[in-house]
């Protein structure tokens, strides 16, 4: 099932950890409406700007799965409201500040980046349909800053 032109339900539920671990990580109707809100409003703006294709690195996770990889329980990517993701080729700060000044978010988390490795970390957003709050911080791996 496509959810948008370039993203589909298998690529947000997809997780090696899932499947080590044999957890069925299968979304409820509303999680999937949420998956197809963050393709319209930001995967999709991301890939048509950079129009460099590119894949998540995690998608949606039910709470089994979401606990399996020791995320908070308040986690966005239970409801289907987030992505962590990366374009190639383009520095992830960039690409958080690119996020951060065209797109409408709730949040922009440049998780596990470090300072003049343009590569390193990922970024996180999620979009929250009525209810962003544009919050956006940087996360080095042991504390948090607002971007």
């Amino acid at each position: 099932m496509m959810l948008s032109d370039h993203f589909s339900l298998a690529e947000f539920t997809k997780s090696q950890t899932a499947i080590r671990k044999g957890i069925k990580n299968d979304p409820n109707d509303a999680a999937i409406e949420n998956m197809r809100l963050l393709c319209e409003n930001i995967l999709e703006p991301v890939r048509q700007h950079y129009d460099i294709p590119f894949t998540l690195n995690s998608g949606f996770r039910c709470l089994a799965l979401n606990e399996a990889v020791g995320s908070s329980p308040r986690s966005q990517h239970v409801t289907g409201q987030a992505a962590d993701f990366e374009v190639p080729t383009i520095a992830n700060k960039d690409l958080a500040y690119w996020i951060m000044d065209n797109l409408d978010y709730d949040q922009v988390l440049l998780e596990f980046y470090k300072e003049g490795d343009p590569s390193s970390g990922w970024v996180h957003c999620s979009y929250d349909n009525g209810n962003n709050r544009k919050q956006a911080k940087k996360f080095d791996g042991r504390t948090w800053e607002t971007l």
